[in-house]
């Protein structure tokens, strides 16, 4: 075959190529595109958080529940991750909340606040929780180079609780409990009383608190029905609690790695279910009592 021919028909194979792929029916485009946006019907009839109506007959509180749904419906992979994770930490806040009168919709704060891992903020907040040195200490944490509660999940959940307790007290609304965990009990009772205003609905406030408890109620939307936003995640697939046994220790551990050796586990699984042991090394010069779990045998 001479050389010309061999182009010509190069030439033809690669032009019917592209006509087959620009073929694509509009409506199956438009199919594949909504299926990466959003489920069909997705937007709630009523919302709550905490019992306390989400007003979403107002124009702007509608779209702003909106805007949060969709951005997390198209977060795939943390919406995922979120929903994995709280099969293993939401029966360790749900109790504890429960057992302080806190609304169980408080443990959807603590997933838009870490995704239910033991964050580290640029500014130090840390922990499932987020809370900042001083504030982690005036709510009875110890905060230190060897022992950083702010990783304990069970006293992280009860000094949290202490935080929506007082700011329930102080301003009559879970509501505005939750939005004053990210905007400051002062700040948002500052706006407050510039506005004149005493619903958290009718305030403005800065970007990220305008949007806080809107990304609650995605959240809790989302996660109480994943199915219908499309995250159809098998049980099996879920995150699971181990189980472990306690031991009380009240003197000092000059070697975690021995230790987690005595109690038949390595020093990565040790770290893993304490995280707030910070240090390779245990120092207790006043004989305060901690409790180390240890996973119980098959981990």
């Amino acid at each position: 075959m001479k050389m010309i021919e061999r182009v010509i028909l190069i030439a033809a194979f690669i032009f019917v190529s592209g006509l087959l792929i620009f073929a694509v029916p509009n409506n199956a485009k438009e199919s594949a595109k909504l299926k990466l946006e959003e489920p069909v019907n997705y937007f709630p009839s009523k919302a709550n958080f905490a019992s306390e109506e989400t007003p979403l007959q107002i124009d702007d509180v509608k779209e702003r529940l909106d805007r949060e749904l969709i951005v997390n419906i198209n977060l795939h992979a943390s919406t995922i991750l979120a929903i994995k994770r709280a099969n293993r930490v939401f029966p360790v806040i749900e109790p504890i909340l429960k057992q302080n009168g806190v609304p169980d919709d408080f443990k959807y704060l603590a997933v838009i606040e870490s995704g239910l891992v033991n964050a580290v903020s640029p500014v130090g907040a840390r922990g499932v929780w987020q809370f900042m040195p001083e504030t982690a200490k005036e709510r009875g944490m110890e905060v230190n180079d060897i022992i950083d509660e702010r990783y304990h999940l069970e006293k992280a959940t009860q000094a949290a609780c202490s935080y929506f307790l007082s700011a329930k007290a102080k301003f009559g609304s879970w509501t505005l409990a939750a939005a004053s965990y990210n905007g400051g009990m002062g700040g948002v009772n500052k706006q407050m009383d510039i506005q004149r205003e005493t619903n958290y609905y009718d305030l403005l406030l800065t970007e990220e608190t305008s949007r806080y408890v809107f990304r609650i109620l995605a959240l809790k939307e989302i996660m109480k029905n994943p199915s219908k936003f499309g995250f159809d995640i098998k049980k099996e697939a879920l995150y699971t609690l181990i189980p472990t046994r306690e031991v009380e220790v009240d003197s000092t551990i000059t070697d975690l790695t021995t230790f987690a050796k005595e109690q038949g586990i390595n020093y990565k699984i040790l770290k893993i279910h304490n995280p707030w042991l910070r240090d390779r090394k245990l120092e207790n010069l006043t004989n305060k009592k901690y409790t180390i779990e240890i996973p119980l045998s098959g981990y």
